[in-house]
This record gives C-alpha cells, structure tokens and sequence, in this order.
C-alpha cells in the first residue's frame, strides 16, 4: 500500500514538470528543476492541487506583490449613441505562485485563467509568461 502513494506522489511531480516544461521556455524550465522540489504552495495549478477553468485573459503586469499580481488589459467596447468603439482597461488580480515568482517582473506580458475564488479580490491564476517587459 505505501509502494502505491509513492508512485502516485511521482506520478504527480512528473505531470508537474511536464505542465512546467509547457508553460515556460525551455531555457526557464531547467532553471526550475530546483524550484520543483521546493514548492510546496497548495494554491500553485503546476505543483498544488489548484484547477483552472473557464476564461483566459493576456495582460501586462502593472503591479507585483507576494504571491500576487495586477494584470492590465484593453479591450474594445462599442458606444451605441455615438456609433463608435472606445478603449476601456481591466485590471485583475491574479496569484502568482512561488515557483515562478522571480521569472515575472513588471511590464511583463502574462497569461492568467479562471479559478476557484482564493481571496476577496483573486479569482484569477498565473499560467505562463509570454513577453519580457519591452526595453524603450
């Protein structure tokens, strides 16, 4: 019987790397071959037991804070009276999980998805970087 949780527990970290090695460059992934072993938050959708579901949004990072960040998107919404489209910005609070927290700086083009409710404010989760921050 314990032969059996061990190879669940190996199970799991392999489907962990792997989902890892997608949503990060090949280059990061083996950077976080020692993260791997460390993380042990609950709330982390590659090593915890965290699902994602329904929407998905691509954003920049406008804020970071411990294990949360801001994420900023436009988007096009059409004023009827006017007959014209206008600009408006979303902001969303997202979590940002301790196994790639040092990858994710400001300015950053991230993507977040859809979650359980973690907070009053985060219903959100990190799931991969996109773009580093553009240099002026």
């Amino acid at each position: 019987m314990n032969k059996k949780k061990t190879d669940t527990k190996t199970k799991k970290q392999k489907e962990g790397k792997a989902k890892l090695a997608e949503i990060m460059p090949a280059k990061e992934a083996g950077k976080e071959a020692t993260a791997i072993a460390e993380c042990n938050d609950r709330n982390c959708p590659f090593h915890g037991r965290l699902r994602t579901r329904g929407r998905t949004f691509e954003g920049r990072v406008i804020r970071k804070f411990h294990k949360r960040i801001t994420v900023e998107f436009e988007r096009m919404i059409y004023i009827r009276k006017y007959e014209r489209f206008a600009r408006k910005k979303t902001k969303i609070h997202a979590r940002l999980p301790e196994c790639v927290e040092k990858q994710v700086s400001i300015g950053d083009l991230v993507q977040i998805r859809e979650c359980r409710p973690l907070s009053k404010i985060i219903h959100f989760v990190f799931v991969k970087k996109i773009k580093d921050k553009e240099e002026k």
